[in-house]
């Protein structure tokens, strides 16, 4: 996985990034493939905001969450973006290898 983290008007701290990886090593058991992925994590006045984009064959995926606590956006990002791989792969698993006919 190839993850590229920006931050606005926030500094990117080496724990920051040793938390993103940990929580996105789940994800990337998902596939066996490289994905890119683009994250970004902003600070407003009381509300941190963290989203990610990345691209899957024939589909891009969006997510965004806001918290009070960056590392509780993370976990949460990290859960939305995890449940949605998963029902990704499972809508094109049952596309290519169901046996319905078109008609």
């Amino acid at each position: 996985m190839n993850l590229n983290i920006t931050g606005h008007q926030l500094s990117i701290t080496k724990s920051l990034k040793d938390y993103i990886n940990q929580r996105f090593l789940k994800i990337q058991r998902h596939f066996c493939n490289n994905l890119d992925v683009h994250m970004v994590l902003e600070v407003k006045k009381l509300v941190n905001k963290v989203e990610i984009t990345t691209r899957l064959p024939g589909k891009d995926l969006h997510v965004e969450v806001e918290d009070s606590n960056m590392y509780t956006a993370i976990d949460l990002l990290a859960q939305k973006v995890d449940r949605q791989i998963i029902k990704y792969k499972e809508i094109h698993a049952t596309d290519m290898h169901s046996a319905k006919l078109l008609g």
